[in-house]
């Protein structure tokens, strides 16, 4: 039985925290944020069901979090019998914030798997991943983007040029890394939302942006940017174009799990639903851009899609994968210690 998408009319705005953090959580969380605050953008939307807990699970409006978005506007959870509130942010880091101060249950696919595991540093145990979106050369959401008229062809020659990232200590570091490692030598990072990408590059504010889609193909489509380099993480960081590049993650607080494990089954089981249709139904998945991202209607046809790996996909080389992304923070000092990776993914 299909579910018409929630009514407007029963979205309510979000409220913060006040919720006071330990001197350690406060110091990673200040390396995390633009400012140290999390701000929710927009109102929440709804899976509305009868009873059981609300489970509150957060994402920003990057075209990765589609399975979580036609979950929800297919009635997927309001057929398992629970009632899900989707939290609209600016970026992971804020995501991941909330999930600390308790304001969260969760994060969708498309949230910055290092943002999530600053948050397990502040918090052992905190989470666990039960999805994410690995992506590549072939499976495409993050890249750089030039003006359409920019005499720019490679990477190395961005050297000494404004060039900005998506805001976050995982969209920085991965920017400043790539940029090195594509020869451009060592260079700053403007962080700006992505939102404002492609506008900045359009008005000669920037002369490129590390960004994830869609904002390569709004720009692409308005015919004031174009892609410089696609799939840039698994070439430039894992070392292979093809590489899974576990960059975003669908997660469950273990405060939720421990308290709710029957919902916890019912939500996980609703979400592979919502990834099914992505991988079986793409053209009908992609209409579910529109309210949750920057782009709707006949643009959705354009954005490339991410691929998607359940918990129980995983095997050891895709693991290994994920280690070597997660051990790039530690070398580099923004985590304060190795984090490792097997024991933050869910286990059924």
């Amino acid at each position: 039985m299909n579910h018409q998408p929630a009514s407007k009319s029963r979205r309510t705005a979000s409220v913060t925290s006040s919720r006071t953090p330990n001197s350690q959580r406060r110091k990673l969380l200040a390396a995390a944020t633009v400012g140290g605050a999390a701000a929710v953008l927009g109102v929440p939307r709804f899976a509305s069901a009868q009873t059981g807990p609300k489970i509150r699970i957060g994402f920003w409006p990057v075209a990765a979090g589609l399975p979580f978005f036609a979950a929800i506007e297919k009635g997927y959870f309001r057929e398992a019998g629970l009632e899900v509130e989707a939290l609209k942010f600016a970026g992971a880091q804020q995501v991941m914030e909330a999930m600390l101060a308790g304001r969260s249950d969760g994060s969708s696919n498309g949230t910055g798997s290092a943002n999530l595991a600053i948050g397990e540093i502040a918090q052992p145990g905190l989470f666990k991943i039960f999805a994410t979106n690995p992506s590549n050369a072939k499976h495409v959401l993050e890249e750089f983007l030039v003006p359409k008229d920019s005499p720019v062809k490679a990477m190395a020659e961005l050297k000494g040029k404004r060039v900005a990232s998506g805001p976050g200590i995982q969209n920085v570091t991965l920017a400043k890394t790539m940029l090195e490692r594509a020869g451009a030598g060592t260079m700053s990072v403007i962080e700006l939302p992505i939102g404002q990408h492609v506008a900045s590059l359009a008005a000669g504010q920037i002369d490129a942006a590390y960004t994830l889609e869609p904002t390569g193909t709004i720009g692409r489509l308005n015919g004031t940017t174009r892609v410089l380099e696609a799939g840039v993480v698994a070439r430039y960081i894992l070392g292979d174009p093809m590489a899974p590049w576990h960059g975003g993650s669908a997660s469950l607080t273990t405060e939720f799990i421990k308290k709710y494990p029957g919902e916890t089954k019912k939500f996980i089981a609703a979400y592979a639903r919502g990834i099914e249709l992505v991988r079986s139904r793409p053209e009908e998945a992609r209409a579910f851009m529109k309210g949750y991202t920057a782009i709707e209607g006949a643009l959705t046809a354009e954005v490339p899609l991410a691929s998607y790996m359940l918990y129980n996909e995983f095997k050891s080389a895709d693991v290994g994968y994920f280690q070597k992304f997660y051990d790039l923070f530690s070398d580099k000092g923004i985590f304060e210690k190795r984090v490792i990776v097997e024991p933050m993914l869910f286990k059924g």
